[in-house]
């Protein structure tokens, strides 16, 4: 079994068995290799990261309704990484991301692990141990046969992917390699796909594309059945082609989710290499509650609310 464990440093990770793990990776990259990667397509030089900040600074400081950590440099280049360090887009970014929570609050208030266990419980959300070839996370969301909306909402899947994102976001190696989404649509229901309305399909797709401080590389979408044709139709109106050229519908042909992902980051039942013991939803959602005081802090952050 998957067990729920602590390293030398007292960082939480699960042990999936034969030296794999998951874990929240918060410590700074200092590899030439990902120095150079980081400085040929994010800009990321001590020179632009010094102007960018101030720049950022200058500009958050008029945006006199937010509340944000403006002196906390890890804080402020979760948001000019995806950016490329453009001072202007990660301001925008900013804004964007924090309105979104604010008209959202049904979906973005008190977002802690706790509010998701019984999501990630069920399997829906979980990483790879290993990040792809490109040093992209892998994260996986299994909304067929798994997904049982009488004990999970679509809101509460909504909220357990951010809160699964917003920990991503956090870690500096993501932030430079970006996150690669595996959408396992085994077992998909007619039931599953009248959940989805085209003001809720807007809505994640805005957040998706306008809001999420992330490199999002791919989305990979398998075991395709003419069902979810059904579901994507209520979604293709609201893709951009930035996006659009970032999907990709394998169904069961793993040779060619394998073009854009190598074998041994993949298990079996995605044609890959990888033997470990399965991720236990439970104990993830246990080892993100131990990031409380994190979340905690990250949720009181955004624009001041007018009181009635």
């Amino acid at each position: 079994m998957a067990s729920l464990k602590f390293d030398d440093n007292k960082v939480p990770y699960l042990d999936l068995g034969k030296g794999y793990r998951i874990a929240l990776e918060n410590t700074e990259f200092t590899d030439a290799k990902s120095k150079e990667k980081a400085a040929r397509e994010l800009r990321e030089t001590p020179e632009v990261v010094e102007k960018s900040m101030a720049e950022l600074r200058t500009l958050l400081q008029a945006e006199k309704t937010l509340y944000i950590p403006m002196e906390d440099d890890p804080f402020m280049i979760k948001f000019l990484r995806p950016c490329k360090y453009y001072a202007q887009s990660a301001f925008e970014l900013i804004q964007r991301y924090y309105r979104f929570r604010m008209k959202h609050p049904d979906l973005c208030d008190e977002l802690y692990p706790a509010s998701a266990k019984h999501v990630y419980a069920e399997g829906l959300v979980h990483f790879l141990p290993l990040r792809d070839q490109h040093g992209s996370r892998i994260l996986v969301l299994e909304c067929g046969k798994k997904w049982k909306p009488s004990i999970v909402s679509l809101n509460d899947l909504f909220r357990a992917v951010q809160i699964a994102l917003e920990a991503g976001m956090y870690e500096p190696r993501t932030q430079l390699n970006g996150a690669v989404v595996i959408l396992d649509m085994e077992g998909l229901a007619l039931s599953q796909i009248m959940q989805f309305t085209p003001k809720f399909a807007a809505m994640v797709l805005d957040w998706i594309q306008q809001c999420v401080a992330m490199r999002l590389k791919s989305v990979h979408i398998v075991n395709n059945s003419y069902l979810f044709n059904m579901l994507f139709a209520i979604f293709k109106p609201f893709i951009t082609e930035k996006l659009r050229k970032r999907l990709f519908f394998h169904q069961k042909d793993w040779s060619s989710l394998m073009t854009h992902i190598d074998a041994k980051c993949l298990r079996p039942k995605y044609g890959g290499t990888l033997e470990c013991l399965e991720t236990d939803g439970a104990l993830l959602g246990e080892m993100f509650e131990l990031y409380h005081k994190e979340y905690e802090l990250a949720n009181s952050f955004g624009y001041l609310r007018k009181k009635d």
